[in-house]
């Protein structure tokens, strides 16, 4: 993509990056509302049955999602035109969600200035090694990733590792306003989560609150997954990497049903989010229709999306995803030429000391 090309497509998202105050009033009504009313629902429902509870569980969690794209909203500044507006309401629905509102958006600016970038992994996003990195590291290094790309960990224990634990602590080197706010927010997760379990009995609370918390979780560590981790997808090093590109082929358009679409506040227009964060969630699929280059994104669908949960190391010379299996024969090589050189490097000479 030329340089002409890539400035005109940025030009050509950019009228869809204003805020509308009303739709975001609306959005925050139609999300807030009937999460807490599930919410509750599925509380008065235990007295009955916990089967009648789980419906209002599962559609619960739904709206946890879009919360949290609320959330995700104001750290880029999108959802409101008052910084101060994003920073009040992000720190919320922070709270809500158990996310600190100054510490994500600092980690989130680095994932969506170095998405894509092989030569800047590490900050706000899934732990990926190449095969070469893969086949170099230790076995114990090994044994460590296979762990953490294991999908019962990534879905099952991320959740509770990732949003319930390291989130409560500031990262090292936080500026104050950062440090405080996690404070803020640990405090205000403390108060209202701690104040529902004293007021209604911790057993119900965690009967409702507990699948609440994980299945939005494990739905939005598969989103995070899925639009950047899927077939023909762009990674690159720093001196050939474009932010573009990295935005349009290495973000892809996860194709949802309406409800879904809607319950994930459009995220699954992930490239245009990427190529600019400052459209509000609500006029992500506008734009991607408008523009039409935008419009050749991969496309993802549920179904094809699941083929991503066998995708482990990124193969830097095939420009695609590996399984474990198919590396398997490539591990076995280098130990044996490892071993062999092993065997064949030369004793060193005794000394007379030693002889």
């Amino acid at each position: 993509m030329s340089a002409s090309n890539t400035a005109q497509l940025k030009k050509s998202v950019s009228p869809y990056e204003k805020s509308n105050p009303a739709t975001s009033a609306k959005q925050l009504l139609n999300t807030l509302l009937p999460f807490f009313v599930l919410w509750a629902a599925a509380y008065y429902s235990l007295s009955v049955s916990y089967w009648l509870a789980l419906p209002f569980i599962i559609l619960a969690s739904g709206f946890v999602i879009r919360t949290f794209i609320v959330f995700h909203d104001c750290c880029h500044q999108s959802f409101f035109k008052s910084r101060k507006a994003n920073e009040v309401l992000g720190t919320i629905t922070g709270i809500l969600t158990f996310f600190p509102y100054h510490q994500w958006k600092h980690s989130h600016s680095i994932h969506h200035s170095t998405s894509s970038n092989l030569d800047k992994r590490g900050v706000g996003d899934m732990w990926l090694m190449t095969v070469e990195e893969y086949l170099a590291a230790s076995a114990w290094k090994r044994l460590y990733y296979r762990i953490y790309r294991h999908p019962a960990v990534m879905f099952g224990i991320g959740p509770f590792a990732i949003f319930l634990i390291e989130y409560r602590f500031n990262r090292k080197g936080a500026r104050r306003a950062e440090r405080l706010n996690t404070w803020i927010t640990n405090i205000g997760i403390v108060a209202l989560y701690g104040g529902l379990a004293w007021a209604i009995g911790w057993q119900s609370f965690l009967l409702v609150q507990g699948p609440i918390f994980w299945l939005s979780g494990a739905a939005g560590i598969w989103l995070f997954y899925v639009q950047h981790q899927f077939e023909d997808t762009y990674f690159e090093h720093e001196d050939e990497w474009s932010y573009v590109k990295a935005a349009v082929e290495g973000s892809s358009y996860y194709k949802l049903p309406k409800i879904l679409q809607w319950l994930t506040g459009n995220i699954g227009f992930h490239h245009v989010h990427h190529l600019s964060p400052r459209v509000p969630n609500y006029l992500l699929e506008e734009a991607h229709n408008a523009v039409p280059p935008l419009q050749q994104a991969t496309t993802v669908t549920i179904s094809t999306s699941l083929k991503a949960i066998s995708f482990k190391l990124w193969d830097e010379q095939n420009k695609g995803f590996l399984t474990f299996k198919d590396v398997r024969p490539l591990l076995r090589a280098a130990q044996t030429v490892k071993a062999g050189a092993t065997k064949s490097k030369p004793e060193p000479p005794l000394t007379d000391e030693v002889a």
